[in-house]
């Protein structure tokens, strides 16, 4: 859930910034990676694929997110034989 959030307020400093400009652009980068990797590290105890494939983990988080907004993720996990997430 800490990725949802974290990729939903990069939409919404993103707006800002481009609306007002100047330093709400930082925010972009801090609100998704700063609700990403503390869940990594305490929730899911994993290393962030962010340090090993900045580019890769940046989409597939968006990726993510879509699918999971559009109700589609489950189908996409169960393919890869991955359980749901929790709610």
């Amino acid at each position: 859930m800490l990725h949802y959030i974290g990729t939903a307020m990069t939409f919404g400093f993103a707006a800002v910034a481009i609306a007002r400009g100047g330093w709400w652009w930082a925010l972009v980068p801090l609100a998704g990676y700063g609700m990403a990797w503390p869940a990594h590290f305490a929730v899911e105890k994993n290393r962030p694929a962010t340090f090993t494939y900045p580019l890769w983990s940046l989409v597939s988080d968006y990726r993510m997110f879509f699918l999971w907004a559009s109700g589609r993720l489950s189908a996409h996990l169960a393919a890869a034989g991955v359980g749901a997430p929790a709610a």
